[in-house]
């Protein structure tokens, strides 16, 4: 029998805090490996989900710790308005200092720059338009970060940051379709990945952030909600929150923002909805987390939240409020139980094949 790849079972369900138990359909999707005609196949069993999980980069099994190799299509904001593909089939070419990095990563021409061995640097280095910017084996950026300011098209992946003096990632002025994914942050000043000003279309997976305290804000001010309503719409899956502060995220305006199977342990808070936000949270795990999800925070007046399947081990009580917008694109939803061994897993550098 040919082998064949498990792509997705796909499903729709409405969003909002009387929405009862979710709808799937039973179209389970396969491709033979090596390619070949899309296979659809009946399958009226929920449990599917648990045997493997659609990422952005590819398939991980729970608990396998194979490396697994790059696929272009994200999952998630960033699959939309025309998608992400970063620098595309660009010719790669191969950095290993400051300088290098920076000159390689600017302009607008379509590039796919590696990334070998450990950069240092400070502040922030400028990302430009249609960028694949991807770390050999053991990458690392040390001591600045990236920042996106109008930029379009962004892939980031399997870089490890530590040490930044600003922002390790920063995503800002208007930036669209942003692939942040499996990548490692810690030790830094600020956030790890901040995303503001009217940015959008942006999908942030299977990362890791640890020994850190302000992951990830969505939207930087109260006052800015003029540029930010009706923007800064992202999808957070897969990321494994390891011990860190706060921000996971912490939304303000935005709606709808999608935050699934990601995994919570040892934090103070997980997911924060202000200033008329709109979160769907669904089938995470948070794990000794004192506030798992809040609706308002600190001097912020209150946004929707809608938290539904997730699972609490040792945890304080979510807050939710209100309804959320629609998901506009499909994606594959795995068990909360399951969330803790896939992302444990399968988070982080590397974890794919460069």
């Amino acid at each position: 029998m040919t082998p064949h790849r498990f792509i997705g079972l796909l499903f729709s369900a409405p969003f909002g805090p009387d929405s009862g138990s979710q709808s799937f359909s039973d179209i389970l999707i396969s491709r033979p490996q090596g390619g070949g005609e899309m296979i659809l196949r009946s399958s009226r069993i929920l449990s599917v989900l648990t045997l493997a999980v659609v990422t952005s980069a590819t398939v991980v099994t729970p608990g396998a710790n194979a490396e697994i190799s790059l696929q272009a299509a994200p999952i998630g904001w960033a699959s939309q308005n025309g998608g992400t593909s970063g620098g595309g089939g660009a010719p790669p070419v191969t950095v290993t200092s400051a300088s290098a990095l920076s000159s390689a990563i600017s302009g607008t021409g379509a590039a796919v720059v590696r990334v070998s061995g450990t950069i240092s640097c400070s502040g922030m280095l400028k990302v430009g338009s249609n960028k694949s910017i991807i770390g050999n084996s053991g990458a690392t950026i040390a001591g600045c970060g990236l920042t996106l300011s109008a930029s379009k098209n962004v892939v980031i992946q399997n870089l490890s940051f530590r040490g930044w003096n600003d922002d390790a990632i920063n995503v800002e002025k208007a930036s669209t379709n942003v692939l942040v994914d499996h990548n490692t942050f810690t030790n830094g000043y600020d956030g790890a990945v901040d995303i503001k000003r009217a940015s959008d279309f942006i999908t942030v997976s299977w990362n890791r952030v640890h020994g850190h305290g302000k992951s990830m804000l969505l939207g930087h001010s109260d006052d800015n909600g003029s540029q930010d309503r009706g923007k800064l719409r992202v999808t957070y899956h897969h990321n494994y929150f390891d011990g860190s502060g706060t921000r996971h995220p912490r939304v303000r305006f935005a709606n709808p923002v999608h935050v699934f199977n990601n995994y919570y342990r040892d934090n103070e808070y997980g997911v924060a909805s202000t200033c008329n936000a709109g979160v769907l949270v669904e089938n995470n795990h948070f794990d000794n987390v004192d506030e798992p999800t809040l609706v308002g925070y600190a001097d912020s007046p209150a946004g929707t939240l809608v938290q539904r399947g997730n699972l609490f081990t040792g945890s304080g009580s979510p807050e939710a409020s209100g309804s959320v917008a629609g998901i506009p694109y499909s994606y594959s939803l795995e068990s909360a139980s399951a969330v803790k061994g896939s992302v444990t897993a399968g988070a982080g550098a590397g974890k794919i094949q460069p």
